[in-house]
C-alpha cells in the first residue's frame, strides 16, 4: 500500500505551503484523484487520520474528488475505460488513448 506515503508527502506540501504563506489554520484538503491513477481512494481515507495525527494539520479534513477513467478509441467513441474494461462499447476494439483519469492533484487548500 503506497497510499500512505502519498499521503505523508501531501502533507509535507501542505506544511511547507502553510509555513512559507504564514498561514494559521488549514481547515480542508481537496485531493483529485483519477480512478486509473493507481491510488485507491478508500485507502486514501484510511491512512489519512495516521498521517496527520501528530501534526499541526490534524483537524484538517479531507474530500476527494474522482476523475473518471476516459479513453477515446481509434473509431472515435469516448467512454469510460473502468465501466467498459478498455473495450469500447461502439466497436468492441481494445485500441484507446486514455484521455483523463491518470491525475492525482492536491485542487485546494483551504487556509487562513
Amino acid at each position: 500500500m503506497h497510499e500512505l506515503g502519498i499521503v505523508i508527502q501531501v502533507v509535507e506540501t501542505i506544511e511547507k505551503i502553510f509555513k512559507e504563506q504564514n498561514l494559521t489554520k488549514v481547515d480542508k484538503l481537496v485531493l483529485e484523484i483519477g480512478e486509473a491513477s493507481g491510488v485507491v481512494p478508500h485507502y486514501i481515507e484510511d491512512v489519512y487520520p495516521i498521517a496527520i495525527e501528530q501534526s499541526f494539520l490534524k483537524d484538517m479534513k479531507l474530500e476527494m474528488i474522482i476523475i473518471p477513467a476516459e479513453g477515446v478509441c481509434e473509431c472515435g467513441e469516448i467512454y469510460n475505460l473502468m465501466k467498459y474494461n478498455g473495450i469500447c462499447p461502439k466497436c468492441s476494439s481494445k485500441k484507446f488513448s486514455v484521455t483523463s483519469g491518470r491525475e492525482f492533484n492536491i485542487k485546494e487548500i483551504v487556509a487562513y
